[in-house]
């Protein structure tokens, strides 16, 4: 492992722990802080369907289905899942995408890694001077852009 490799790794880390990032599930209220009227359609949606139900003689044996269904699927609502970082996760396009999409081109490092790949003496110069045009070009940088000073075939389509 470099020492590019190290830095990420740790700093992906830090990241897991500050965020509490553990892929379980909790308990949330924010759907309905950021979803009220969806929260209140989905209810009243139910009481309909409910009411129809007890009206119809074919259906009303039935209805016990309708509010298994209810609270198992909208129980999904009602939880938050924070999906882990993994290094190994950059660059690689799987199923897992779905799960926490691509967060590490969208995710921007903190300057302290930045900093910290610049200052350590275990980072070959040729990798410090690609860094430093990255950041006087692009400003941010992702962990993508951070993950390609890793890879030996970037360096000699570089330059």
């Amino acid at each position: 492992m470099t020492e590019i490799q190290r830095l990420l790794s740790e700093t992906i880390e830090e990241i897991n722990q500050r965020e509490k990032r553990d892929n379980r599930p909790r308990f949330s209220i924010s759907f309905i802080r950021k979803h009220p009227g969806l929260f209140v359609g989905m209810y009243l949606a139910l009481l309909a369907t409910l009411a129809v139900m007890l009206q119809s003689e074919t259906l009303s044996g039935s209805v016990w289905l309708l509010i298994v269904l209810f609270v198992v699927l909208n129980g999904f609502f009602f939880f938050d899942v924070y999906p882990r970082y993994h290094y190994e996760d950059i660059d690689v396009l799987d199923f897992r995408v779905c799960y926490n999409g691509e967060w590490y081109n969208t995710r921007f490092v903190p300057s302290g890694l930045i900093n910290a790949i610049l200052q350590s003496p275990l980072v070959e110069e040729e990798s410090k001077s690609r860094l430093e045009k990255m950041v006087a070009r692009k400003g941010e940088l992702s962990f993508y852009d951070v993950f390609t000073l890793t890879r030996p075939e970037t360096a000699q389509s570089v330059g």
